[in-house]
């Protein structure tokens, strides 16, 4: 598997592992001192593929009405009832695993799987994330949207990097 390219979840989580709240709002994220220090540029500038479910891709439309933020790179929906593609985005309906393989298997940078655990859940059941690079806001929501959902698979995780930026703290781990 060597060569391959790299399959990176990338985001930021409430302290309790919630990626938003259970409406989809991100008013606990917005504005925490510390979110604009963070190096997602140079995080950005090391992938060139994006991938998300379709409810990601939907908030994503609500949130950034104005411009798409992932426009120039390649960017990927999994969807079963979105089809086609737009001005910057592929709708895909085969499953996730299978495709991501034929992904990986390509010449480029890393992969970014953006979103939650609708799409992250079987690609971890299918052993396909090579890291995890998470800021941990400050803040217990109590309940929202998960970034994990439960499962029968144990990851193993190494720490490579812990980096604070103000309130935030970022985790680097690279899966065993």
């Amino acid at each position: 598997m060597s060569g391959q390219r790299k399959l990176v979840f990338y985001g930021a989580v409430s302290a309790d592992g919630y990626l938003a709240r259970e409406n989809h709002s991100l008013d606990w994220l917005i504005g925490t001192e510390g979110e604009d220090g963070t190096d997602y540029e140079a995080f950005y500038e090391s992938v060139d593929t994006i991938i998300m479910g379709r409810k990601t891709y939907e908030d994503i439309l609500v949130l950034l009405p104005e411009e798409f933020p992932y426009k120039g790179k390649e960017c990927y929906v999994f969807s079963r009832t979105l089809t086609g593609r737009t001005e910057h985005v592929r709708f895909i309906h085969e499953e996730p695993a299978d495709f991501i393989k034929a992904l990986k298997r390509r010449e480029g940078k890393r992969i970014w799987i953006v979103g939650g655990s609708d799409l992250l859940h079987p690609v971890l059941e299918e052993k396909l994330v090579d890291e995890f690079i998470i800021q941990i806001a400050p803040v217990l929501l109590g309940r929202g949207i998960s970034l994990f959902k439960p499962g029968d698979r144990e990851t193993g995780l190494k720490l490579t990097d812990v980096r604070r930026y103000k309130q935030f703290a970022e985790l680097h781990y690279e899966v065993r």
